[in-house]
């Protein structure tokens, strides 16, 4: 994911892993139950060339003042699917 709110981060992964909580969209009921994380994890981070990663996520890192908050609560998500899977 590469969203730029800790609300929006957590609308997604939520979405993403319980499914769509408005039942309006294709995961309405049917959670994927998969990890999330953002481009700005460590994880997803080292696994991308420096140079590249510096060219298209450089100034969105820069620039995002949520980055912290937004790794933190997709975290709580991935581990909550850890506990309940």
């Amino acid at each position: 994911m590469g969203t730029p709110t800790t609300e929006s981060s957590e609308m997604i992964a939520t979405t993403i892993t319980e499914g769509d909580p408005t039942w309006a969209g294709p995961l309405a009921g049917s959670g994927l139950n998969i990890p999330v994380y953002h481009i700005l994890d460590p994880e997803i981070k080292s696994q991308i060339s420096p140079d590249l990663y510096e060219e298209e996520i450089g100034l969105f890192e820069i620039v995002t003042e949520e980055s912290d908050t937004i790794l933190s609560s997709l975290a709580k998500i991935r581990d909550g699917i850890s506990t309940t899977a």
